[in-house]
């Protein structure tokens, strides 16, 4: 096993809710991550990611500015300015394909989910490190995690939907060859 470090700068984590009768997409900044595994075989991974709860960004700055508010029915980012996931297991023998199952926390309150993830292969990047490619997905719902802010509709229903879709997608390179890139970039 080796450790691999996410690449911040080319990974993302997003997310989609409902919203009336349609959707609201936004994204949330990764700002680390590692994967202890074997390019040979992540299904004996361990994984671990931190996102920045404060860059929460839906393309709306009131709706923004009042889901990283103090409001206690929000996300409440001077609190609890991360969202954390650590692995626990990985179930199937597909080394393509499996799911990542783990803890994710958010506003302090951790429940186990599943990602269902997908390896995308692993590459020589322009730079000369070893890059690996994943998606995941995972769907929770934001009630669990106190975040129960919500306005009925004088057509009877609700404005928010409870169920938040939560996509990510990863590239990560050997932490020493990671290090050595944002070396390389800091100096020129």
């Amino acid at each position: 096993m080796s450790t691999w470090q996410i690449d911040t700068k080319h990974s993302a984590a997003t997310f989609t809710i409902r919203h009336m009768m349609s959707k609201v997409r936004g994204t949330v900044g990764v700002v680390a991550g590692m994967i202890e595994g074997d390019e040979s075989d992540w299904t004996h991974a361990q994984v671990a990611v931190t996102l920045d709860a404060r860059s929460i960004n839906t393309g709306v700055t009131q709706r923004d500015d009042h889901l990283r508010s103090g409001d206690v029915t929000m996300f409440e980012v001077e609190k609890y300015p991360n969202i954390t996931f650590t692995s626990t297991r990985i179930e199937g023998e597909d080394p393509s394909s499996f799911k990542v199952i783990g803890d994710l926390t958010i506003k302090g309150v951790t429940r186990e989910v599943v990602l269902d993830t997908v390896f995308h292969g692993a590459a020589q990047n322009p730079w000369g490190q070893r890059t690996a490619s994943f998606t995941a997905e995972t769907k929770v719902n934001r009630k669990d995690f106190n975040l129960t802010w919500n306005a009925a509709l004088e057509t009877g229903g609700w404005l928010v939907g409870d169920e938040v879709t939560i996509d990510l997608s990863i590239e990560a390179s050997p932490a020493q060859a990671a290090v050595t890139k944002e070396a390389a970039a800091a100096t020129g």
